[in-house]
């Protein structure tokens, strides 16, 4: 299964060897944090301007399409005042796959605290196969990502992770 490769990536299949190192890293990753005090993000909170990015522009669209989240982190909560365009070139966005030219501060957006791209039919939302602790696609590109938070759109729903490796959602239109 094709799967997205986190910004600026140009590398193909991960190997068995470069998983074990990829969860070493992580590992060692998570207990600097811990050893910082630095809490991994708990809350995503959207700005009026990131939701209206997102139902209008990623919904309609029947391929792959990905941006970067700009904003700041404060404690445990991620704030996401704005979603900036990657740079992708149209023929690396698929109804599977997306794949940018640049990360997103070689793109020219500071500030971004993590990327997004969408999922067109609402489907394989998630960081981790169902039922288990394997990494999807998705799982195994935020884990080599810098960002503190990586979101999949799906439909109404943003389905996101932090470096805990703990998969939380919340929709994009708030309850009434």
């Amino acid at each position: 299964m094709a799967g997205r490769r986190g910004p600026g990536r140009r590398g193909g299949t991960v190997r068995a060897g470069s998983r074990l190192l990829t969860v070493a890293w992580l590992v060692g990753w998570v207990a600097g944090l811990e050893a910082q005090g630095t809490p991994a993000p708990g809350l995503l909170v959207l700005s009026d301007q990131a939701r209206r990015v997102l139902a209008l522009h990623y919904r309609p669209h029947p391929t792959e399409l990905m941006g970067c989240l700009i904003g700041a982190i404060t404690g445990d909560t991620v704030r996401v005042d704005r979603i900036a365009p990657a740079d992708v070139d149209p023929v690396h966005s698929t109804p599977t796959h997306v794949l940018p030219k640049q990360t997103c501060e070689e793109a020219g957006w500071g500030q971004t605290v993590g990327a997004i791209h969408s999922h067109p039919a609402g489907e394989r939302c998630w960081y981790f196969f169902p039922g288990t602790r394997v990494l999807s696609s998705d799982g195994q590109s935020f884990v080599r990502s810098p960002y503190a938070i990586d979101a999949l759109l799906c439909g109404q729903r943003v389905v996101w992770i932090n470096r805990e490796m703990v998969e939380r959602s919340l929709d994009v239109e708030p309850s009434p």
